[in-house]
Formats: C-alpha cells, sequence, structure tokens
C-alpha cells in the first residue's frame, strides 16, 4: 500500500511505538542477514538502525509539509470556486495567486504594478476594484506606504 492510499491520508500520524517495533525487527534480520552472507566477518559498522530512525524523521517531515502544501492548495480551490461567477482580469488573477501562494513583504500599489507589468494608475484600479469586493483590505497608512493584505473568499 502506497502513503497516500491510506484511508486517513493526509492526515495520517504515526505510531511510534509499531515504528520501533518494526525497526527492531528490521534490524535483527539485517544483522542475521549480514552474519551468514558469504560466511565472512563484516567489516565496519553494519548497523542500520540510526539511518533508518533518520529516514523516518525525513519522511515524517516530508509529509507534515505536504500537508500544508496542500491546505494551500485546497484553500485556493476554494477561494476560486466561491468567486467562480465573478470576473477578474489576467493581473487580478496573477497577483491573487501569487498572495495565496505566500506572497512576502508588503503589497503595495508600485509593487503591483511591476509584478504585473502595468501602471501605477492601472493597479490601483485593480486593487481598488477588490477592495470594494472585500478580497484585498487596506493596511494602515496613506500614500506611498498604504499597504494591502489578502482577505480571503470575503463574501
Amino acid at each position: 500500500m502506497y502513503i497516500h492510499e491510506h484511508s486517513s491520508w493526509p492526515w495520517l500520524t504515526w505510531d511510534r511505538q509499531a515504528l520501533a517495533g518494526l525497526l527492531a525487527e528490521t534490524h535483527r534480520e539485517q544483522g542475521r542477514l549480514l552474519g551468514r552472507s558469504e560466511g565472512t566477518a563484516q567489516r565496519g559498522n553494519t548497523d542500520v538502525t540510526p539511518w533508518m530512525h533518520w529516514y523516518f524523521r525525513c519522511l515524517g517531515r516530508a509529509i507534515a509539509e505536504s500537508g500544508h502544501m496542500l491546505d494551500g492548495v485546497l484553500g485556493k480551490a476554494a477561494f476560486w470556486k466561491a468567486r467562480e461567477t465573478e470576473t477578474f482580469n489576467a493581473r487580478q488573477r496573477q497577483m491573487l495567486n501569487r498572495l495565496m501562494d505566500g506572497f512576502e513583504g508588503k503589497l503595495t500599489t508600485s509593487k503591483w504594478a511591476k509584478l504585473a507589468r502595468c501602471s501605477q494608475d492601472t493597479a490601483l484600479r485593480d486593487i481598488q476594484d477588490l477592495i470594494e469586493r472585500r478580497v484585498l483590505a487596506q493596511k494602515r497608512g496613506r500614500g506611498r506606504s498604504t499597504g494591502y493584505r489578502f482577505v480571503g473568499t470575503g463574501g
């Protein structure tokens, strides 16, 4: 069975006691097999237990991170589904997707204009339209220091 076929995927949690037993069993079997291979004594440390512990810790982190990524993808899909009857221009779609993907820093009209390759006046119109639709909200500040944040599905 692949991990994504598990009934609790992607909210799978590891049973540490069950894994410890499997690791111990794997270690014993590995030692038995290596001790008999070619009938010679093995050189060096043939214990794979530390490697297995490292591997399962990496796997656990990867699964946790995939859960975060999946949350982001599902959140973005929910936003666009909730807004499917609305019309957004290409610049707004591009910038909203950037915001939902984890835009870092302060979103200003100047940054919008640069990233969307449009004039600052056009960027301001795009932003004001999204504020009216409750998709964006203005942060504190005025003039060039005015920033905007993604609100979500609004309504």
